[in-house]
């Protein structure tokens, strides 16, 4: 792979029309996404919706299974050579959501009067692949090649990722997919902050996952009579209270440094320490109250209990499985350390992994692909990108770890309002507006020129 400037001079021209007709496909597909009911699993349906449409438009497809209901597509448009290579990432499977929550059925994509799209995976993230494929069948029609390949990669179970077919798979079954950069979700929405600038979220690198279970040791016996024994229960919640509802604690990390730069200049954690920046900056705009901390260190969220197997026997062992969220870099040993400084030492317990850890990982907020969504950011959308960290997952984790990928979150949000967008994750009543499904197929169109030329 290499790595060269976004190319200079003039892109090829888009033929008339070509702009109107790629943005009502792309809301057209991303309407007939949400009605294929891809519920961590069944991708295979949501990959031959996109291969027809690719198809017809001149665009070669390959579909590639682990297991034949659960496959993936790869499409490509050949480079001319001696360019970069760019890959537009989407998933095919959303979580599951329950019709008796829902304003309008979820698998029913409803277009309602103001322009918003209902439906899982409205947000997450049917509407980015809708704009991603639109984009590619827009740029292949138009006869446009870059000096570099242009990749669309759609994969299942990223939600998951457990029965190991998608993305986790695929970079070790084709290598072939291996681009200098891509574009996936985790990023592009807006906030305008109190101090009046107003940024725009791009997603550098995501959090890893570390589990870890916790059992407090007690002693068994008849719940007739509680205080023979010693209840592992009891020992259990003084645990949990010591853990509480998990926050971080602040980690001098240069992705941190990066965020807090951004937002409070270059010195900020030199000039205000590191704990005083972070609460200045999740200061700067309401929803950030939450999410900066989250960023900034080791989070131990306690999701799953584990107690006796019968009602009427206290239990010797109890158990919590913890939800550790880490930054780049962290290893199993910090985080055990971490958990065990939350706990003490003067209730007895063990602690193990409840499954194996994800690491995460990012990439620089500099380069060719940063200086197209910077230029964007700040000529299009009259706003300052603004480098983060996903708190959750998406599968730019794999392409880093086994490319070396410069892989960035990044969408255009404009006419969806930020907390609708942030709401509609694994939540009741997902929507997006369509017109910012169309501005993601312009944007992604834009991309590609300017990088690939």
């Amino acid at each position: 792979m290499s790595a060269t400037r976004p190319a200079e001079g003039t892109p090829s021209p888009t033929p008339d029309g070509e702009d109107d007709r790629r943005r009502a496909e792309s809301i057209s597909l991303a309407t007939d996404l949400i009605r294929v009911d891809s519920t961590n699993g069944n991708e295979t349906a949501v990959t031959d919706l996109i291969a027809a449409y690719l198809e017809s438009n001149g665009v070669e497809v390959e579909i590639v299974a682990r297991d034949p209901a659960r496959a993936n597509l790869l499409a490509r448009i050949a480079g001319t050579g001696g360019g970069p290579s760019l890959a537009f990432v989407g998933h095919s499977d959303v979580v599951p959501a329950d019709p008796r929550d829902w304003t309008h059925p979820p698998f029913a994509g409803v277009l309602d009067d103001d322009g918003y799209l209902w439906g899982r995976g409205a947000v997450d993230m049917k509407n980015e692949v809708a704009a991603r494929a639109a984009a590619l069948a827009s740029l292949a029609r138009s006869g446009w090649r870059g000096r570099g390949d242009l990749l669309l990669l759609i994969v299942a179970d990223e939600e998951d990722g457990s029965a190991e077919v998608g993305m986790n798979w695929l970079v070790n079954e084709r290598p072939d997919i291996a681009t200098d950069f891509a574009l996936n979700e985790g990023g592009g929405l807006p906030f305008a902050l109190r101090d009046g600038r107003l940024v725009v979220e791009v997603a550098v690198g995501e959090k890893g996952t570390c589990p870890i279970r916790v059992d407090a040791h007690g002693e068994a016996g008849h719940a007739s009579m509680p205080t023979l024994g010693q209840n592992a229960v009891p020992l259990l919640g003084e645990l949990l209270r010591r853990i509480g509802q998990g926050q971080a604690e602040p980690i001098d990390h240069p992705a941190v440094r990066s965020m807090l730069a951004a937002l409070l200049g270059d010195d900020a954690v030199h000039r205000l320490g590191l704990r005083e920046a972070l609460r200045e900056a999740s200061a700067l705009h309401p929803m950030w109250e939450h999410a900066i901390p989250a960023i900034a260190g080791t989070t131990m969220a306690p999701t799953i209990l584990h107690g006796s197997l019968a009602r009427n026997v206290m239990p010797a062992r109890a158990a919590v499985e913890i939800d550790c969220r880490t930054l780049p870099g962290t290893t199993v040993e910090e985080v055990l350390a971490a958990v065990r400084l939350r706990l003490g030492d003067d209730v007895s317990y063990e602690l193990s992994l409840a499954e194996p850890p994800v690491h995460g990982n990012a990439s620089e907020a500099a380069g060719p692909l940063w200086e197209v969504i910077r230029d964007y950011v700040t000529d299009r959308l009259a706003a300052e990108p603004l480098p983060v960290l996903c708190t959750g997952f998406t599968d730019s984790v794999h392409l880093r770890r086994e490319f070396a990928t410069v892989a960035y979150g990044y969408s255009p949000f404009l006419s969806t309002p930020t907390d609708i967008v942030e709401a509609g994750f694994h939540n009741k009543d997902e929507r997006i507006h369509v017109a910012d499904i169309a501005l993601a197929s312009d944007f992604h169109v834009h991309a590609a020129r300017k990088l690939l030329g």
